[in-house]
């Protein structure tokens, strides 16, 4: 009948909604660099990404301050505050990448919940908050 929905439409409805509701409250949310971001940093990436440790020693990419971050590697930037496509960060810990720059490199891949962090943390302009 009139007005209700079936098959692919319904499907597509429930779709729908599912995703508003999972992405809604990260996407609502102020994501905070140091509440949110560095906590992971510290408990996932921090053993490798400082001097001595081997990401660091393979890429300069120093993870134990804000503007270590936001420097970048040897090889340039990771995060591009805004814009999600283009940041090398997301791109490694999504493992939209080779699988020789995957990270944390060799280990269990973050959570969801985690690379959602990150990822709303740059949408939001990857701000030190």
């Amino acid at each position: 009948s009139p007005g209700k929905l079936r098959g692919p439409a319904l499907s597509l409805s429930l779709i729908a909604m599912l995703m508003v509701g999972t992405w809604a409250p990260w996407a609502a949310a102020q994501i905070s660099y140091k509440e949110d971001v560095f906590p992971i940093i510290e408990l996932r990436c921090l053993e490798c990404h400082q001097p001595g440790g081997a990401g660091y020693e393979k890429s300069g990419f120093d993870l134990r301050t804000y503007e270590g971050l936001m420097k970048g590697t040897k090889h340039g930037s990771m995060v591009t505050p805004g814009n999600a496509l283009e940041s090398n960060l997301l791109a490694v810990i999504e493992r939209r990448t080779s699988p020789e720059i995957w990270m944390p490199h060799e280990k269990k891949q973050l959570s969801k919940c985690e690379r959602q962090a990150f990822r709303f943390w740059v949408i939001q302009g990857a701000r030190n908050n």
